[in-house]
């Protein structure tokens, strides 16, 4: 189908993005990939009238080192994420998430920031922030603000941005810890029916354990990251903490996986995540 029609703006500093989308108001949608919106407005279950486009806005793909934090700005691709050799260094958990999402077209246009905001449930990046315990910078009418990863995701398509507000940039610490990322995949979108991020801290006296897919939003288990702080990654140890990965957690159940079946996997993937960060 064709969308609706709507007028189109490209603004060449995030200020103008910002004041665009105040002008604009509910009017307005951000593009920063297009993986969700296009495929929306071309079946018009979202018809904007102004489109806000942040592809020409400079450096807001960049990717450095400031201050002891890896930045990484919100319009990086994940295929840019994936060739970072500053990331495969300092944060690799990064690239290897990023290196599972969809197929080389979707990782040469999606974009970290356009997928944190959109904050699908069984996308792969809200896991590895969570994880990673990041902080996501943005600019908005009342200034620019950070917001922890652990209040970021607030529910289903849903973030703690407000009105107005553009992601700007990602900040990770630079860290030797131990990652990994697994997940069930679905096949033919690519997304997560349920997936796991881990981080080990070099002396293995903690564990952070995020899950994506098995809710409405990304969350961490705590339940596994307290049964496995200081612990051994023994084979036992292991499987004992990843059976409470779904503890507490309202499971989603569609036509891709019931309740139990997501529940069961997200107690496999942790387990599976945790094996592979132990064996590394």
């Amino acid at each position: 189908m064709i969308p609706a029609a709507f007028d189109y703006l490209r603004p060449q500093t995030l200020e103008e993005a910002v004041q665009l989308l105040g002008q604009h108001g509910d009017n307005a949608k951000l593009l920063a990939g297009g993986h969700s919106l296009i495929p929306a407005m071309k079946l018009r279950l979202a018809q904007p009238k102004i489109i806000i486009d942040l592809g020409r806005i400079a450096g807001l793909n960049a990717i450095h080192l400031e201050a002891g934090k890896i930045v990484v700005g919100a319009m990086a691709t994940h295929h840019a994420i994936v060739s970072s050799a500053l990331l495969a260094e300092k944060c690799p958990l990064l690239p290897e998430v990023a290196r599972q999402i969809g197929d080389a077209q979707v990782r040469n246009r999606g974009t970290l920031g356009g997928s944190l905001a959109h904050a699908d449930p069984a996308a792969d990046w809200p896991a590895a922030i969570l994880a990673l315990q990041a902080e996501v910078l943005t600019l908005g009418p009342n200034g620019a603000r950070a917001i922890a990863a652990d209040a970021f995701f607030v529910d289903l398509y849903q973030t703690a941005l407000q009105p107005g507000e553009v992601i700007r940039e990602i900040r990770f610490p630079a860290t030797a810890a131990t990652v990994a990322y697994v997940k069930t995949v679905q096949r033919a979108s690519g997304f997560a029916i349920a997936g796991a991020a881990v981080v080990v801290d070099a002396a293995r006296k903690s564990v952070r354990v995020a899950i994506n897919g098995v809710a409405a939003k990304a969350y961490r288990a705590m339940t596994v990251e307290t049964k496995l702080a200081g612990q051994a990654l023994s084979a036992a140890n292991i499987e004992a903490a990843a059976a409470n990965a779904a503890d507490g957690i309202d499971v989603l159940s569609d036509l891709h996986g019931s309740a139990e079946y997501r529940a069961h996997l997200a107690c496999l993937d942790v387990a599976r995540a945790l094996t592979l960060a132990a064996a590394r």
